[in-house]
């Protein structure tokens, strides 16, 4: 049973530097920004993958939906570049989704500074 959690976790990993790599060269539509592949979440039999990403500098929620929708129209193509990239039996059928962890950890981040500064900011009386 472990072993099939290992080859599924290495193929995502994999899988991931090769979206990555295709989204950076190869897709070229002007509605798509800078796109992060932040992660791919891929079922045991290798057949299903959601991979997660996030837009650099867009917290536009419009902006967002119009660079998921660019992806899941283009998934097709992506996953002919994936089988040409990659030696797999089957190719799994990918599932574009916007990753919020990144952005509510930055938010985390910035309450906990702000707290820090308060805190100072009272202990220096």
């Amino acid at each position: 049973m472990a072993k099939a959690f290992n080859r599924s976790s290495r193929v995502g990993h994999e899988l991931q530097k090769e979206i990555a790599i295709i989204l950076q060269r190869e897709i070229k539509d002007p509605r798509l920004g800078m796109v992060t592949v932040s992660g791919v979440d891929i079922s045991r039999d290798l057949s299903y993958a959601k991979v997660f990403v996030t837009f650099l500098n867009d917290d536009d929620p419009q902006v967002i939906e119009q660079g998921l929708t660019v992806l899941n129209e283009a998934k097709g193509y992506i996953r002919t570049l994936i089988g040409k990239a990659m030696s797999l039996r089957i190719i799994p059928e990918i599932k574009f989704f916007y990753d919020e962890s990144l952005v509510k950890g930055m938010q985390m981040s910035s309450l906990v500074a702000d707290v820090i500064k308060q805190d100072n900011e009272r202990h220096k009386d």
